[in-house]
C-alpha cells in the first residue's frame, strides 16, 4: 500500500499527464515515512461511458482514490488526504481554468483481515 487508483471521463484523456501525477503522488506519501515505496501503485482508468450533469458533452469528471492499510492514525490520514487533494487538484488547474470538471477524491482504509496481497518487490528497498 498505497494504492492510488483513477478514473476519469474520456474526455479528459488527450490532456492528462498521469506520469507526472502518480511521481509526485509517490514521491508525496513515501515522504511522510508512513508508506513503503515497494508498496506503492498507481493506475488510471480510462470511462468512456460516462454521463455527467446534464449530459454536455464538453463536462468531464475525474476521481482519485487512495487505498491504504489499517492502522495509521487518524491524524496523520487526515494530513496525507488534504495535501493528496492538493497535488491533485494543482496537477487539475490547466484543465480546470478552461473546461467544466467535477474532482473528486477519497481515502479508504482497507480492512486487515479482508485484504490480501503478496509483493515480491518490497524487499528489493530495503535497507
Amino acid at each position: 500500500m498505497p494504492h492510488f487508483v483513477v478514473d476519469y471521463s474520456a474526455n479528459l484523456h488527450d490532456r492528462l499527464d498521469f506520469q507526472t501525477l502518480f511521481k509526485e503522488l509517490h514521491t508525496y506519501v513515501v515522504s511522510t515515512g508512513a508508506f513503503p515505496i515497494g508498496g506503492a501503485r498507481s493506475r488510471a482508468i480510462r470511462c468512456d461511458d460516462y454521463y455527467v450533469a446534464d449530459g454536455r458533452e464538453e463536462f468531464a469528471y475525474i476521481n482519485l482514490t487512495l487505498k491504504i492499510g489499517a492502522g495509521r492514525p487518524f491524524e496523520l490520514r487526515e494530513e496525507v488526504a488534504k495535501k493528496v487533494f492538493e497535488i491533485f487538484t494543482d496537477w487539475m488547474k490547466p484543465i480546470t481554468d478552461n473546461t467544466y470538471v467535477m474532482i473528486s477524491f477519497e481515502m479508504s482504509e482497507l480492512e486487515p483481515v479482508l485484504k490480501f496481497n503478496m509483493n515480491n518487490i518490497h524487499p528489493l528497498f530495503k535497507d
